[in-house]
């Protein structure tokens, strides 16, 4: 055959390759698909073993498919080293490189290098002409061993091909980066979906963890979280991973780390050795025995404030890249909202929460209205006011079929609330309960809520029951009766006994010494009385103040006693003490301490008719015990927690017509608690009482 026939023939074979090429690679949008159709077309159209190598895209390996003259197809993957592709790529150009001439030293050991048995036709792929500088694929190779003289593929047109085969991986590679980035922008819009529908911390961080991971390829995605008083970073522990679970949190000071730096500045970073970073804060790794390489680390921001960190560690394949710091911080802002609303939703759930608990435990009655006048919650205290305990009857219903006042126009009176500016309305009226028609007094106070706008949606209104204020009136009312009758009986005394002994109706001593008794005797009741009435008024204008004088009550009780036992003996009584000598020393004040126990007693012989009164003190566990015990009327159990009230009487005292002005209880409550003591009462109404009086004891 002719030179010219051959060279034809070649340029037959050469086409007819070519448009075998284009019409397999038409449908082909996989770079692993285009090397694979490249080597097994070619191999099969020249009978030529070919080879056909593609970096991946983090330059760590070459994929590498080699097809026999025979089309027997085998795909493996090559380290950097051991394809040793770097010389032939980098020549630029069509090359043949003999195998027992002199190659570029790293080819000899390379796996390529084993194939042949003469030499090597190779062009880089993707190959750049000149008139098509720009490609996109990783560097690669195309290869033919050992091709004939005939061969239609020559060092001439290997390069036209290349560039034919480049458009196709090209296209191949651009499909994979859309792929990608489809895949990327679907995990990024449903990390952003899930955030946005999140209100819990916990739950956003775990949501967040796992696509993130992926999607970046990293080992690891870490969040701090900056602390706005100090402006330190305190990194999510359950983030973290298992070699920091028996560590303390991990803190950063303000501005240390590479976090520290990036939250003080508000600029992200990529860092590819973090070791050679002096920014890096290594303590931690150390600590925790995990190995930090790389670092993306961008801040979270809410419009201008930094809220804190978030760090993607450790790419796991290539190195950090501008697209996956792009990835990164479309993930963030997303992000720092989600964690300020879940915040605000903490802080907003805490708040409520909290009004919730003052509202149920407000001691007066709650309840709030709509501008249309229905009922939308109400408290535990009101529902008690209105005798019912069922708020499924008055929540959306109108308050006035609530709320029905014995007299005023409730109805005005919202109309007054909803109108009000700075001072707010009240009504005193009664009202019924729902469940009779009793009443109950009570003060209604009422203001109005205001919206962002100073729109009025809502009023409150407080019921203050005026009952326990009309008892403790009334109360106040029998007490000065009471003084007023009990301070004309003595004086009446006094004056009818001076009188008579001033007309000398006492002429002989006896006589006059048993009026001068009498008016002593009801001159000590006035001065009691008296006595009392100063202690009510240092005890309401809070001027009693804790003595830290030291009290021994051993001295008290011997000189209390005795005239106290004579005055139970002329009545008739039994009158036991049993008091332990030497009692430790109390702080307090000796008269008070004085009048305390002396009105216990007096109190014990006045009500006990006939029987026993007894007195005990004695020591134990750091604290002084006075016990006084009678046989008396008793107390009825319904009046035991009044006990201790102003001007308070049991209806049995005052039935059984025994003097009193109801203060002498409650001053020595009063007096006992001012020295840190306690009194506590146990009694059995016709059987008796017992109070009890503890006294810390001091060791001065």
């Amino acid at each position: 055959m002719s030179e010219e026939a051959r060279a034809v023939n070649q340029i037959d074979e050469l086409y007819r390759l070519w448009r075998q090429l284009t019409r397999e690679l038409h449908g082909v949008f996989d770079t692993h698909g285009v090397c694979a159709v490249v080597a097994g077309e070619i191999a099969a159209h020249t009978g030529i073993k070919t080879v056909v190598g593609v970096q991946d895209p983090q330059r760590k390996y070459y994929d590498v498919w080699v097809c026999d003259e025979k089309g027997r197809l085998t795909q493996s993957r090559w380290s950097n080293h051991k394809a040793s592709f770097a010389p032939l790529i980098a020549a630029g150009r069509a090359r043949k490189t003999e195998k027992f001439g002199r190659p570029p030293d790293e080819l000899i050991n390379s796996e390529l290098w084993q194939l042949p048995h003469q030499f090597i036709y190779s062009v880089p792929l993707p190959f750049s002409s000149g008139d098509n500088p720009m490609t996109l694929t990783p560097p690669g190779l195309l290869c033919l061993l050992d091709p004939p003289d005939d061969c239609c593929l020559t060092l001439d047109n290997l390069e036209p091909l290349a560039v034919n085969l480049t458009t196709f991986l090209d296209r191949a590679y651009l499909r994979h980066q859309l792929d990608r980035q489809n895949i990327e922008f679907a995990v990024v819009s449903d990390i952003n979906y899930a955030l946005t529908s999140k209100l819990s911390l916990h739950n956003i961080f775990q949501q967040l963890m796992d696509p993130v991971r992926r999607t970046l390829n990293v080992e690891s995605v870490s969040i701090g979280l900056m602390d706005s008083a100090s402006g330190d970073i305190q990194f999510v522990e359950t983030l973290m991973g298992p070699l920091f679970q028996n560590m303390p949190p991990i803190r950063l000071r303000k501005g240390q780390g590479i976090a520290g730096w990036v939250a003080e500045r508000g600029e992200a970073v990529i860092i590819n050795d973090v070791y050679s970073d002096q920014r890096f804060f290594a303590r931690v790794d150390r600590q925790s025995g995990f190995r930090t390489d790389s670092m993306i680390c961008i801040p979270l921001q809410v419009e201008e404030r930094i809220i804190g960190v978030l760090q993607a560690i450790n790419k796991q394949e290539g190195m950090f890249s501008q697209h996956d710091l792009s990835l990164l911080q479309a993930i963030a802002g997303p992000l720092a909202a989600a964690i300020e609303n879940a915040n605000l939703h903490s802080d907003v759930i805490a708040e409520k929460r909290r009004i919730e608990a003052i509202f149920a435990s407000m001691a007066e009655g709650l309840m709030t209205v709509n501008a249309d006048g229905v009922l939308t919650q109400v408290n535990e205290a009101l529902l008690t006011l209105l005798g019912t305990r069922s708020p499924e009857h008055l929540l959306g219903h109108a308050v006035q079929d609530a709320i029905r006042l014995k007299k005023g126009d409730f109805p005005g009176f919202l109309q007054d609330v909803l109108q009000a500016d700075e001072d707010y309305p009240q009504l005193a009226s009664d009202l019924y309960q729902m469940s009779n028609e009793e009443t109950v007094p009570v003060l209604i106070s009422g203001a109005p809520i205001q919206d962002d706008k100073g729109q009025v949606n809502e009023m409150i209104f407080v019921f203050s029951d005026l009952r326990q204020i009309r008892e403790v009136e009334r109360m106040r009312d029998d007490f000065f009766h009471g003084i007023v009758h009990e301070l004309r009986t003595p004086l009446a005394t006094i004056l009818m006994y001076a009188r008579m002994l001033r007309s000398g109706k006492a002429s002989d001593p006896e006589k006059a010494n048993r009026f001068l008794g009498v008016i002593e005797r009801e001159s000590d009741r006035l001065q009691k009385m008296v006595r009392q009435m100063l202690m009510l008024a240092k005890l309401e204008a809070r001027e009693w103040q804790r003595s830290s004088e030291i009290v021994e009550l051993n001295s008290i009780f011997d000189e209390m006693l005795p005239p106290l036992a004579d005055t139970a003996t002329e009545k008739g009584l039994v009158f036991r003490q049993k008091v332990e000598p030497d009692l430790p020393p109390v702080r307090g004040d000796k008269e008070t301490y004085y009048l305390i126990f002396k009105n216990l007693v007096d109190n014990a012989v006045k009500f006990t008719l006939s029987g026993t009164v007894g007195f005990d003190a004695w020591a134990k566990d750091g604290k002084v015990y006075v016990r006084v015990k009678d046989q008396g009327i008793g107390i009825p159990k319904l009046a035991i927690p009044n006990l201790f009230k102003r001007f308070y009487r049991t209806q049995t005292a005052v039935e059984r017509g025994i003097a009193g002005t109801g203060l002498g209880l409650y001053m020595v409550k009063e007096s006992v608690e001012n020295f840190d003591g306690m009194i506590t009462v146990d009694s059995e109404e016709g059987k008796g009482t017992t109070f009890t009086v503890s006294l810390p004891a001091t060791e001065d």
